[in-house]
């Protein structure tokens, strides 16, 4: 008869078949996984292609210190047939889609529109309306949202907060001046009632980072304005300051959307006041009631401020929601959505 395998009931034969049939099995999960042709439900890892660079900036293609594992980012364009998502960051769009993939879309994957610009600052393309699975923006709404910024608890190796050295009242550095804008006309009236220190491109003072750092540290208070109002657009002209110690003067969407994002008490609010005069007096005011200002700081007990990294942030926390999100989904106006 057949021979057995030692301390075994099973002939040799079967025993055969399921070793060899773990080999084709393991050969499959591992080598098949790392082929540009391998089938969704045999890869790894979730793979996310990063189809361009935002901007042209290059980031690390992983996600240690998210916390996230079993995801893959990749910039290979080879990998697209079995790629999960595709990130395509809108204002490297050309107009006319001459950079959009060509090939057909397998039925698993799923396109991620990325952008952190506000509307009046993206070109509206009218041939991705309905080109998108999943939307990842600054916009709570997103199916990502991903802030330019946040608070995070503190913990026990973080420095207690000490309020910096301060020399002057107001500051604004900007680059990017234009009449039209609603923080030019405000600042503009706001500078007759109170000493503003302005820096950056838009004066002839363009600053480096270490400079940037310094001006913040030094100012009470700080002109926190948005190029644009628009929903959930909050920056990093509001967080940089808060993270050195400078109250931000927030001008933007509506306070109750800042509140989404930071305590009620830690900003003021251009629309806390009637007019800039009103904004200016308040500011003189606290200027000389210390105890009044440190209220601002309140937050800073529990709290500090976490930057969000452009592209890293966005890559790790799609592939973290392609994980957990793997139905159908589509987004059928994103024109509407976004520019309406």
């Amino acid at each position: 008869g057949l021979t057995r395998f030692p301390g075994t009931k099973y002939p040799s034969c079967t025993g055969i078949f399921k070793y060899t049939f773990g080999l084709v099995l393991c050969f499959l999960y591992t080598f098949l996984s790392y082929s540009p042709y391998c089938p969704a439900f045999l890869c790894r890892d979730t793979i996310l292609l990063i189809w361009m660079w935002p901007f042209g900036f290059r980031f690390d293609l992983n996600c240690n210190d998210f916390n996230i594992s079993r995801c893959h980012l990749t910039n290979d364009k080879n990998l697209y047939h079995k790629a999960h998502g595709i990130l395509f960051h809108h204002r490297d769009i050309n107009g006319q889609l001459s950079n959009m993939p060509k090939l057909p879309r397998p039925s698993f994957q799923k396109w991620v529109w990325f952008n952190m610009e506000s509307p009046a600052n993206s070109n509206l393309i009218p041939g991705l309306n309905q080109v998108f699975n999943l939307t990842c923006s600054y916009r709570l709404d997103s199916d990502i949202p991903v802030p330019y910024g946040y608070l995070e608890p503190v913990t026990s190796e973080d420095e207690s907060f000490k309020l910096p050295a301060k020399d002057k009242l107001v500051c604004w550095i900007v680059s990017n001046w234009n009449p039209k804008y609603k923080r030019v006309e405000y600042y503009n009236e706001l500078k007759k009632h109170v000493e503003i220190h302005i820096y950056g491109k838009a004066f002839g003072k363009k600053l480096s980072d270490q400079e940037y750092s310094d001006i913040l540290l030094s100012c009470k208070f700080y002109l926190s304005f948005e190029n644009s109002i628009s929903r959930d657009y909050i920056t990093e002209k509001l967080y940089n300051p808060m993270g050195k110690g400078s109250v931000p003067i927030a001008l933007g969407p509506t306070r109750q959307m800042y509140e989404d994002h930071i305590p009620a008490d830690s900003f003021i609010h251009v629309n806390d006041f009637s007019t800039p005069k009103e904004l200016a007096q308040r500011l003189l005011y606290l200027d000389q009631n210390h105890s009044e200002y440190m209220r601002f700081f309140n937050w800073t007990s529990m709290f500090k401020v976490k930057g969000t990294h452009l592209g890293r942030d966005h890559a790790c926390k799609t592939c973290k929601y392609l994980q957990n999100h793997r139905g159908y989904q589509a987004v059928n106006d994103l024109n509407g959505w976004y520019w309406g």
